[in-house]
């Protein structure tokens, strides 16, 4: 990293010992030890940091394609969904109107039997009818004699 050999190192510590003296080197090489340490820890945590964030932008990039087809996926399927509900909107209307076309002429020939006065007689028959018939018996009637 820095390329120090070790005869600089071994210059370096023969300078320290001439200027600081033998009373005050070790307090220094504790004080210099301190820092290296702390700015070695300091080093890894913006590693590991730096690290993390790439693994998560790594993850992040990994899961953008599938997420992207995913929702073209559900784009295209909302967009049949719709056009199947128009489809059998329109098919249900184009029901409605034939039916009520093949309706037309009944419901013309029940007109003309109201004016006629056929269909009220027709309708009183049917009443007449159902208040005539007996009622099917349940299980709680008693069976008859």
């Amino acid at each position: 990293m820095f390329d120090i050999g070790f005869s600089e190192l071994l210059m370096i510590a023969v300078v320290a010992l001439l200027v600081l003296g033998p009373e005050r080197l070790p307090k220094a090489a504790r004080f210099a030890g301190l820092w290296v340490r702390k700015a070695r820890a300091q080093w890894y945590s913006v590693k590991t940091e730096f690290e993390r964030e790439m693994a998560a932008d790594e993850l992040t990039r990994s899961l953008a394609a599938p997420v992207a087809d995913l929702r073209r996926e559900m784009d295209d399927a909302g967009k049949a969904l719709k056009d199947a509900a128009l489809d059998a909107e329109l098919l249900a209307r184009a029901d409605v109107e034939a039916a009520a076309a093949v309706h037309l002429p009944a419901e013309d020939a029940a007109a003309d039997g109201v004016a006629d006065g056929t269909a009220d007689a027709a309708a009183a028959d049917a009443a007449d009818a159902a208040t005539d018939a007996k009622p099917a018996p349940t299980r709680s009637d008693p069976p008859p004699p």
